[in-house]
């Protein structure tokens, strides 16, 4: 009997297909014009950038390439708009108490929150030597690489009535959600699994920020993701964990908190993001990652978040107060 023949590995981008193609933070309409193999199913295309002179034309690795799809042009078109507006010098932070606008919701949250969330250290020493951390930090703040994360408006606009709700309304979101965080992400990963190649970069990336989105999640929420007046229902919910009995027993930040909580930590990643040691392809690669699931999160909205917040007790209310 002949011994059978290996298949020879299959490239996933053919000479002549039109594509997108990453050249720094922006995507670009492009065309392959030739393929090679640079190790074992590790492949590299010859690109030509459409509108750009042949002196553009590049060698690039795989992991730059995307199908030319809807998904990825509208991810193109999000990330030229934004750096137009960047250009423009529009401003995307909020400062003080204002209402929250653009993206940055977490500076919002964060007026209102975050410090009262760490304890600061006592007495006056404490505070100046905080302060030096901060001026320490700030010199090389600037040259760390940052993720410009791309919001579809009407999840902005889902976070400021969110906002609303929980701060002026002084309302709940019902817990456990309906649609968890974790169910969530297992439905992302359904959805988006079967476009990347098994035991491709793109599959392993893609199981690297699933995992490390739910394990950012875990430690961020009690710390920056809630509103004060939650805080009294965050300590409820983590007594209900501890239990031996009831339907949260066991259960974790990812298996309790929906999609809102999930869109805070989302549009609060850039912050936290820009105070590691990640080097400007991994902030890349997780920001069109991000970029992806946020976009697909939007065009769910109407399954994932809550139609109806729940007013509270007075109880709550007045326990919430003197949290």
């Amino acid at each position: 009997m002949a011994p059978s023949k290996t298949a020879e590995p299959t490239s996933p981008f053919a000479v002549g297909e039109r594509t997108l193609c990453f050249h720094h933070d922006m995507l670009y309409e492009a065309k392959v014009l030739d393929v090679r193999m640079s190790g074992p199913n590790v492949w590299e295309y010859k690109i030509h950038y459409k509108g750009w002179k042949n002196t553009w034309d590049d060698w690039v690795p795989g992991d730059r390439v995307r199908k030319f799809t809807d998904e990825n042009k509208e991810l193109a078109a999000q990330l030229h708009n934004q750096q137009r507006l960047l250009q423009r010098g529009s401003k995307s932070i909020s400062k003080g108490n204002k209402k929250p606008n653009g993206s940055d919701f977490s500076s919002v949250r964060g007026s209102e929150e975050r410090h009262t969330s760490v304890a600061a250290p006592g007495g006056r020493g404490g505070q100046r030597r905080n302060r030096e951390y901060d001026l320490e930090n700030e010199e090389n703040f600037h040259a760390r690489p940052s993720i410009r994360l791309v919001v579809p408006d009407h999840i902005k606009a889902i976070l400021v009535d969110d906002w609303e709700n929980v701060t002026k309304s002084q309302q709940l979101i019902p817990l456990p959600a309906a649609h968890t965080v974790s169910a969530i992400v297992d439905d992302y990963m359904a959805f988006e699994a079967p476009k990347r190649q098994v035991g491709s970069a793109q599959e392993h990336i893609l199981e690297e920020v699933v995992a490390g989105l739910k394990d950012y999640f875990e430690k961020c929420l009690g710390r920056i993701l809630l509103y004060r007046f939650e805080r009294h229902q965050y300590t409820e919910v983590r007594e209900a964990w501890a239990s031996s009995n009831g339907d949260l027993a066991g259960k974790t930040a990812c298996d309790t908190y929906g999609a809102e909580h999930l869109c805070r930590l989302l549009v609060t990643l850039p912050e936290l993001i820009a105070q590691t040691n990640m080097d400007a392809q991994s902030v890349n690669r997780l920001r069109e990652e991000l970029s992806k699931m946020t976009n697909w999160l939007g065009r769910n909205a109407e399954k994932y978040f809550v139609k109806e917040y729940e007013t509270p007790s007075q109880e709550y209310v007045d326990k919430a107060r003197s949290v």
